[in-house]
């Protein structure tokens, strides 16, 4: 692998994006791990520097946003200013999260009080895959048709032997 780095025809990180895509699928693999390493370093590195500027960026207006913010009523969205002559906007996203046993004892208490409990929450299953799996038989199979597998986006992970 020593030799691959300084080939005169070995294509850079940068000239990959005028390549078309069936060219770089053609290099040699060791060259492809190569690559990939570099890719995945380069972007370690720019995720690194994009929190350091988001970072000094919090510092230097997060303040001046909270005040704005609470001067405008507001505990959290997005809020405008300037700041010499450069628009800032500063949002601040509401995270919300239900206790769901408690959801689920009022989803009860609702529907025994003979109301509707979808007009007030909506109402979702989930089955963990490792629970499926661990299930008899005869269970699997009564939930089967409910079920769709899809796959995501395939992975590869290249790594050179030394």
């Amino acid at each position: 692998m020593s030799a691959l780095p300084n080939r005169p025809n070995r294509p850079s990180l940068e000239s990959l994006r005028l390549r078309p895509i069936g060219e770089t699928a053609a290099l040699p693999a060791e060259l492809l791990a190569l690559l990939q390493h570099e890719a995945a370093s380069a972007l370690k590195v720019a995720r690194t520097m994009a929190d350091w500027l988001d970072a000094a960026i919090a510092m230097r207006f997060a303040e001046r946003a909270q005040v704005l913010r609470r001067e405008a009523g507001k505990d959290t969205g997005t809020i405008h200013f300037d700041d010499d002559g450069v628009s800032i906007e500063a949002d601040l996203p509401k995270k919300v999260e239900w206790d769901q046993a408690l959801l689920a004892a009022l989803v009860e208490r609702i529907r025994a009080g003979g109301d509707d409990p979808t007009q007030y929450v909506d109402i979702a299953f989930k089955v963990p895959e490792r629970k499926y799996s661990a299930w008899p038989d005869s269970i699997r199979d009564a939930f089967a048709p409910a079920r769709t597998v899809k796959t995501g986006k395939p992975a590869f992970h290249l790594e050179t032997k030394e």
